[in-house]
């Protein structure tokens, strides 16, 4: 590949409204988090609902604050609300050589858990392309944005930032790649101006992003 990605060795994707719509899936594991929650914690389901979000946006992953302010089991969590069906998602060919056709190592790096990318890849027709996936519990439950997250996927898949490329649909998660010397890409319909610094380049998906010039 040639252009602005032609030292790109290593190739970051995050997974979920990213490479698919999150929507499509996430209405039904948005539903399990907060009958898991109501039922763990003994709360309504609309209080289960606000702790569920108030946790998401203060760590990164609802599941963080659950283990941390209530003792839920991290694990069972992650593996209980990903059990959902994922024939929702279609396989999506020009994505899939659009990224086959990338020089270099293919990576996962979600904040998703309990056997969700894996899932989600196979349902998406994508699973042969990525070298590894690097999820929630490989960070060791430390979700993006936190820097942990970043160097504990540097050091996993021995990755040298400044020849990596690290596509999110999350602008804050985008942050702690660029300080760490990533190239980075902002995905989807947030577009801010002016575009911070830390945001390298954009597009409206990844598809328009890989697609030659």
């Amino acid at each position: 590949m040639t252009g602005a990605f032609a030292h790109i060795c290593d190739w970051v994707f995050d997974l979920d409204n990213t490479l698919y719509p999150a929507p499509t899936l996430y209405d039904a594991i948005g539903e399990r988090m907060t009958a898991y929650i109501a039922r763990a914690v003994g709360v309504s389901a609309d209080t289960a609902l606000q702790l569920r979000e108030h946790y998401f946006h203060l760590y990164g992953a609802t599941v963080v604050g659950l283990a941390m302010h209530h003792g839920v089991d991290a694990r069972d969590f992650m593996a209980h609300v990903h059990d959902v069906d994922y024939s929702v998602l279609l396989p999506d060919p020009e994505l899939a050589a659009l990224i086959g056709a990338l020089p270099g190592r293919k990576f996962i790096h979600t904040n998703g858990g309990g056997g969700h990318a894996q899932r989600a890849l196979a349902a998406l027709g994508l699973s042969s392309i990525f070298d590894a996936i690097f999820d929630l519990g490989d960070a060791e439950f430390s979700p993006k944005p936190q820097p942990n997250a970043y160097w504990r996927l540097v050091e996993a898949c021995a990755i040298t930032p400044s020849r990596a490329l690290f596509v999110e649909d999350t602008l804050r998660n985008l942050e702690p790649a660029h300080q760490l010397g990533f190239t980075t890409a902002l995905v989807g319909a947030v577009h801010p101006e002016p575009r911070p610094a830390y945001v390298g380049h954009w597009a409206v998906d990844v598809k328009a992003l890989l697609r030659p010039d």
